[in-house]
């Protein structure tokens, strides 16, 4: 993608996340990678950036293998998974937003006669995009979100009194949500090098036996519906490198003295026209 169109590629795994998040975008065009992959780009209106939409399905392993396609393919700036998720507390409803501070991978580990051993693996959120998501939220009244670890597994959590919900609870008792797609997705943005990554979920469930009654209410659109309000939320915050941000009253481009442009704190990469006088500072 061209340097001046910067992109932010927002990831899901089911039709509803995605309609979610495409209700937003504008100008839209389906682009298709040699590979077969699909994405549909596009504008943001009021801000700088086109968002390259993805559809991948279900699972880390394909998330992490589809997100470094598509990374290496459209070099976004950011990189967001979103859609629903579970609530791991319960002081955590449905409808309610977690961002992800840092994304748990819950099934590494050594299974020993003596149990299993965890061998955790963290990645964290962008400090970039986890802070102008605290800022964001702060004007959207009708979103209540919570910045917490979000849990990886590659498990529908529908009782929480399972085993697999006894580990959550007992090794990554800070997890807020658990969801199955976002610790691909962080890893390889990760592994990038370059790219900043943010997991948000909307809550749809409890994790508990109760699930499929929250999903004939309609839980998973109004949560997939919160999680992309706060995406574009994030996004009219959050500026492509360079442009320093949001809500600066003098970025790098200020402008001083009527048809003078200062650069005085920033870095310019490109070509600049203009006119040389004799007066000089």
């Amino acid at each position: 993608m061209p340097e001046t169109q910067p992109t932010a590629l927002v990831l899901t795994a089911l039709p509803l996340e995605y309609a979610a998040v495409r209700a937003y975008v504008a100008n839209r065009q389906e682009l298709v990678h040699r590979n077969g992959t699909r994405v549909e780009r596009g504008l943001l209106p009021e801000t700088p950036w086109h968002v390259a939409l993805g559809e991948l399905g279900v699972g880390a392993e394909r998330a992490a293998a589809l997100t470094t396609q598509l990374i290496n393919w459209l070099h976004p700036e950011a990189v967001f998974f979103v859609g629903v998720a579970g609530s791991l507390k319960d002081d955590i409803g449905i409808g309610d937003v977690v961002v992800g501070t840092q994304v748990y991978e819950i099934h590494g580990g050594k299974q020993t006669p003596e149990g299993f051993l965890v061998r955790p693996k963290a990645l964290p959120g962008s400090h970039a995009l986890e802070q102008a998501a605290r800022s964001a939220v702060r004007d959207m009244p009708d979103v209540r979100a919570h910045f917490m670890p979000i849990a990886t597994g590659d498990v529908v959590l529908a009782d929480a009194e399972s085993e697999i919900a006894q580990h959550i609870r007992a090794r990554y008792s800070d997890a807020g949500a658990i969801e199955m797609e976002g610790s691909g997705a962080a890893h390889a943005a990760h592994v990038s090098g370059q790219v900043d990554a943010l997991v948000i979920r909307g809550i749809s469930d409890r994790a508990d036996a109760q699930k499929h009654k929250a999903d004939a209410t309609g839980s998973q659109q109004r949560a997939s519906a919160q999680a992309a309000a706060v995406t574009v939320a994030v996004l009219r915050k959050h500026r492509p490198r360079g442009e320093g941000s949001a809500d600066s009253e003098e970025g790098p481009q200020a402008v001083h003295g009527g048809d003078h442009i200062d650069f005085r704190g920033g870095t310019f990469y490109g070509t600049v026209v203009g006119k040389q006088t004799g007066r000089q500072r």
